[in-house]
């Protein structure tokens, strides 16, 4: 059954980490309103939700997909970049050992589950302000039992690799290439972000849907000119904390 594990909004959301973009004033109520509604939108598609209660001591932790990498195989976790954020581990590995057998990226390593971009048996990992060259070594270490190709790939203008690319489902990725290095992707069509919405690379496929940001409609019509059926989503208050749509939850299927 698919599964999505979410974690509820931190009434400390205030004062999460920002990295690329300037601080504003977030609703706290307005956030969760839009958190909801996409646990609701996940449900609606058929997602089994598991939503972990909010945590006041833990800004960040909303962003449920940082922590970890689930596989069909097992759950990797991950020291994140930010020290900071690192409890953030306990609260989730119980839950994900329920799932699957767990191993452990350690220090100095660093990474984070928004650097990851599966596609298939392959994972492009991001190098990039919250992940390092010994997290991703650890990583492809662990993995090559299991037979994972790890590549890492440079990102330079934004948080996360899937900040700058995402993968639609066939050969698409969607992406903002000036933010990252594009050459490990090759064989790929690329659907480029409109110049006017350079936040725009992050969606969320799920079955046959893409889930979108309601913010850049000029991009949504380049997905949809692609023969893609998207659903927009309003997380306007939760991109004040540089919020994406991938990461706000982790989703694989309980076997």
């Amino acid at each position: 059954m698919l599964t999505a594990i979410t974690h509820a909004v931190s009434p400390a959301i205030v004062n999460c980490e920002l990295s690329f973009i300037a601080r504003q004033p977030v609703s706290l109520e307005r956030a969760r309103a839009q958190h909801r509604a996409y646990e609701q939108l996940l449900e609606k598609l058929g997602a089994r939700i598991i939503s972990l209660p909010a945590d006041p001591d833990l800004p960040d932790s909303m962003f449920v997909e940082d922590p970890a990498i689930v596989l069909d195989e097992l759950a990797v976790m991950f020291p994140l970049g930010t020290a900071s954020r690192r409890p953030e581990v306990a609260s989730l590995a119980p839950v994900l050992a329920d799932f699957r057998k767990l191993e452990y990226v350690a220090l100095p390593g660093t990474l984070e589950g928004g650097d990851v971009l599966r596609i298939d048996r392959k994972l492009f990992v991001g190098l990039s302000k919250r992940s390092n060259a010994e997290g991703i070594r650890q990583l492809a270490a662990i993995l090559a039992p299991y037979n994972y190709q790890v590549t890492p790939v440079r990102v330079t203008g934004c948080l996360h690799l899937k900040s700058a690319v995402t993968y639609l489902g066939g050969d698409p990725l969607l992406a903002n290439r000036a933010w990252f290095d594009s050459a490990p992707f090759t064989g790929h069509i690329w659907i480029d972000v409109d110049l006017a919405e350079p936040h725009a690379a992050n969606a969320l496929a799920l079955r046959d849907v893409v889930i979108f940001p309601a913010s850049f409609p000029r991009t949504r019509a380049r997905i949809e000119a692609h023969g893609f059926r998207v659903v927009p989503l309003d997380i306007s208050e939760l991109q004040k904390a540089e919020s994406g749509l991938t990461c706000a939850s982790l989703l694989f299927e309980a076997l």
